[in-house]
């Protein structure tokens, strides 16, 4: 099948072929974006909590390298809070014995390590493209993501062992006040840098920083459960400590999956639907166009690549299908500012 009856069947499956294409743009034409309903409730709560979008973002940074910039001055910031963070966690360690507080002041440091790769990444992704890389670097970010789903996932391994160790073998908790007061240190430590994290890496278009925010963000509710396992503690029951840090690590390594399928998602060229919906509505407002056929999105990094074959009404010259073609384009651009590079394939309807 040739490109050309390719996208008009496409056109006629979508209803983007030359009869129905104009009504619904005529339907349509008030729209600037496709729109999506998300869950609302405890549901939609919980969801947007931890598994925030990357690309929808009202102050959109769309500049590559402006892009890049604010990555990496979110990471400084987060690094230095988080390394603050722990270091008063980590005093209250040495005074209280908790093996709570000690998973959380773990992980608290493995998560403000995990900055050092995406900074790197973010270095190394301005980049330009080569001959033997002629896609760029942007991917050095996703590969970042994976050490950071290893660095947490160990982090959660490193807290059950402690945990369980304790639980074998008793010790008693000293200071819970201080105890008590760290795990708060730690909640809102975390709470801030995951806001800032998550907030810059959907400017961006960031899976990595946003999951990087998303464990920040894990981190401070499991500082919280230091705190229950305090109180436990104070109500005559010690071996709330070691529990608490058994439910830490599973708490991990359970939110651990979100991160997953992120970066996954990213590294095996996957895209989120309502984005190659945004490039079909773009596309089916150009003027000209007799029908829409195949669109092509791809990650790299937080800026986007793609492609689209669409059918040109009529006859037209050269100039001007390459016109109309420039134009499907731009507005595409329009529709998805990170994009970097999009590529329209013409072909006339006969």
């Amino acid at each position: 099948m040739t490109d050309a009856s390719s996208a008009r069947a496409h056109a006629r499956e979508h209803g983007h072929d030359n009869d129905r294409g104009h009504e619904h743009r005529h339907d349509h034409v008030h729209d600037d974006h496709v729109h999506h309903d998300h869950p609302g409730g405890i549901r939609g709560f919980l969801r947007e909590l931890f598994v925030p979008h990357t690309h929808d973002a009202a102050d959109s940074v769309d500049d590559a390298l402006e892009a890049s910039t604010a990555g990496i001055r979110a990471l400084k910031v987060s690094l230095f809070v988080l390394l603050a963070t722990t270091l008063l966690q980590l005093a209250v360690v040495f005074v209280s014995s908790s093996v709570a507080l000690l998973a959380d002041t773990v992980h608290n440091f493995s998560d403000a390590l995990t900055a050092v790769p995406l900074w790197v990444a973010f270095v190394f992704g301005r980049r330009a493209a080569s001959r033997g890389y002629p896609y760029g670097y942007g991917r050095a970010e996703d590969l970042a993501g994976l050490f950071i789903v290893g660095v947490v996932a160990a982090s959660a391994i490193v807290a059950a062992w402690q945990s369980i160790d304790r639980l074998l073998n008793p010790q008693p908790i000293e200071h819970l006040g201080w105890l008590i007061a760290a795990g708060f240190i730690g909640f809102v430590g975390n709470e801030a840098v995951a806001i800032y994290r998550i907030r810059v890496g959907r400017r961006i278009g960031s899976a990595a920083l946003v999951a990087d925010g998303v464990h920040a963000r894990t981190d401070g509710f499991t500082s919280l459960a230091v705190v229950v396992g305090a109180i436990g503690v104070a109500l005559g029951f010690p071996l709330a400590d070691p529990i608490v840090g058994l439910v830490i690590a599973a708490a991990i390594l359970m939110l651990l999956w979100g991160t997953v399928r992120s970066v996954g998602r990213r590294l095996m060229d996957g895209i989120e639907p309502e984005l190659i919906e945004r490039a079909e509505h773009a596309l089916g407002h150009t003027p000209g166009l007799a029908g829409v056929g195949h669109v092509r999105l791809r990650w790299s990094g937080h800026r986007l690549t793609g492609d689209a074959v669409v059918v040109i009404d009529g006859e037209p010259s050269f100039r001007e299908a390459e016109a109309i073609s420039a134009d499907a384009e731009a507005r595409v651009r329009q529709a998805l500012p990170k994009v970097d590079a999009f590529a329209v394939r013409a072909s006339s309807s006969p």
